[in-house]
């Protein structure tokens, strides 16, 4: 995780809800194939982004709280927030476009 940070139960609040900005949480699992999939996508994003956008990775076994209030069921997941309010979610292992177009849409 080079360009993301890693997010847990006990810091999300203080580190997602509390950020002014934009910021995108991967929630994923080890074990979790489409996961593998997409997490070079949210590195690169992590980078070409790193002045725009918090980009952060929750693993949902070592924290299921997070993902239990915010409703995630299917994983990999990649929530938005922007002011610490959800704004935008995608499911499944999405093309790297289609993230982009979600960052891009609410950076507006």
């Amino acid at each position: 995780m080079a360009g993301t940070m890693k997010v847990t139960d006990a810091d999300f609040a203080q580190e997602i809800e509390q950020h002014d900005g934009l910021a995108m949480v991967d929630f994923w699992a080890v074990w979790c194939g489409p996961c593998q999939i997409i997490a070079p996508h949210v590195e690169a994003l992590a980078t070409e982004y790193a002045d725009k956008v918090k980009v952060a990775k929750l693993d949902v076994d070592q924290s299921p709280q997070t993902p239990a209030r915010f409703g995630v069921r299917s994983i990999p997941s990649v929530l938005f927030f922007r002011g610490g309010e959800l704004v935008d979610q995608v499911v499944g292992a999405v093309p790297k476009s289609q993230l982009v177009d979600r960052i891009e849409k609410h950076l507006r």
